[in-house]
């Protein structure tokens, strides 16, 4: 019986050098593999650092630093519009006749509509007997102060009288006194009688001033207060004259906002008239350009066959509208035949040409920083640098500064670059 030993259970080991680089292989494979994500990981961060971000070119627009010419000009699409086109209101309220409809053509002074109200006629007989009234009371009046003044006249008479008689009263006594035919008391008694006289014709005499001047105010008094009530009555005539709508110009009925034999509120709109002779063209300009745009400057309006004809700026409006401004734009010599209201013209308003600068094409890159800073094309890079600019027309910028000519920048798309300092096109 033999017993079995440990020798199938043994494998044997090489020795020596093979016998060790055998053994060290996986660790070799293994710092391969380690070395390789390392250097992966080392050009995935260069690639980063180069760009954080990558973007597709077609998400941007890139346009070419240039030098030229640069004029600021304002090229905007205008609707014609009436000079002149009143509105016509109702004075009072009351039951409207239409005299025209829209579209027909007046004259001046021509009925267009009459409004009937009896509560402003009423008005005004009402007020025309109050002037009646007053006018008879302010000739009643200049009658009583002519009384007046008459009395205080004949008053004054008297006592004139009276003191001539006193006079030669006294001087009777006089003389009688000196024939010693009168005592000295009646002397004396005639001497009182001329004295008292005389003091009369003083008040009488001021009297009849008083009494002048009395009477000539109340007189006065009563013709102002009938002068009031006259201005009152003048302005109800007026009123009611104008309960008669009539043009105020030769043209043409515009609309019309109220039906026939309708019943108006004083001061609703009734219609419009539109001259026909005078047209403006309205136009809607951005507000970055607002401030350049002053009464008087030099347009051009060009009509539906492509005439040109020169106009001018005639007013700017000063409120900002979702970010536009509007402005009209007056023709200068003539206007173009058979206008009408809203018929569409192309309008352009030069405002100034720079000669041989560098300019970009316009985008919103112009909005963002407030333009002291672009995205410019180094390769597949787009790399932030800080830039100058000038003014600006509709579809170009000056640069003042930071910029060469030929350099691409990246005029719009920048604002998905959050402000890094450079990113990546690709595709580009």
């Amino acid at each position: 019986m033999s017993i079995r030993d440990t020798s199938a259970q043994d494998t044997p080991l090489a020795h020596g050098r093979s016998a060790a680089l055998r053994h060290r292989r996986p660790w070799l494979v293994a710092g391969a593999v380690g070395a390789g994500v390392v250097v992966l990981a080392a050009w995935l961060l260069s690639g980063w650092s180069a760009g954080s971000h990558s973007f597709d070119a077609s998400r941007v627009r890139i346009a070419p630093v240039t030098r030229g010419d640069l004029v600021r000009d304002i090229s905007a699409d205008g609707r014609v519009i009436a000079a002149n086109s009143p509105t016509l209101y109702a004075i009072a309220g009351g039951t409207v006749t239409l005299n025209v409809v829209a579209g027909d053509v007046v004259k001046q002074g021509q009925a267009l509509a009459e409004i009937d109200s009896p509560e402003l006629r009423s008005h005004l007989a009402q007020e025309a007997a109050t002037l009646a009234s007053l006018e008879a009371e302010a000739s009643r009046s200049a009658l009583d102060a002519q009384l007046a003044r008459s009395t205080a006249s004949k008053l004054l008479d008297q006592a004139q009288i009276d003191r001539v008689a006193a006079q030669r009263d006294l001087e009777r006594n006089q003389r009688g006194f000196a024939g010693g035919a009168v005592p000295q008391i009646e002397v004396a008694r005639a001497q009182d009688n001329l004295k008292k006289s005389e003091i009369g014709v003083a008040h009488a005499r001021q009297d009849f001033g008083l009494q002048g001047r009395g009477a000539s105010l109340d007189t006065r008094n009563k013709h102002l207060l009938a002068d009031r009530q006259r201005a009152i009555v003048d302005e109800l005539k007026r009123q009611v004259d104008a309960l008669t709508l009539r043009a105020p110009f030769d043209g043409q009925v515009g609309q019309v906002q109220v039906a026939q034999r309708s019943n108006v509120a004083v001061n609703a709109p009734l219609l419009s008239v539109v001259d026909l002779s005078k047209f403006e063209v309205e136009i809607k300009v951005p507000e970055s350009f607002a401030r350049d745009l002053g009464i008087g400057m030099p347009a051009q309006l060009t009509s539906g066959n492509g005439e040109p004809y020169p106009g001018a700026v005639s007013a700017v409006s000063p409120e900002v509208v979702n970010g536009e401004v509007t402005a009209r734009l007056r023709f200068a010599d003539k206007q173009p035949p058979g206008l009408r209201q809203n018929q569409r013209l192309s309008a352009r308003i030069v405002l100034d040409t720079r000669r041989n600068v560098l300019m970009v094409e316009r985008g919103p890159f112009l909005e963002q920083d407030g333009g002291r800073f672009a995205y410019v094309m180094d390769g597949d890079r787009a790399v932030r640098r800080p830039i100058r600019t000038g003014v600006s027309s509709l579809n170009a910028v000056e640069i003042l500064g930071g910029l060469q000519p030929g350099d691409r920048v990246v005029v719009s798309g920048s604002d998905l670059f959050g402000d890094v300092p450079q990113v990546r096109i690709s595709g580009g």
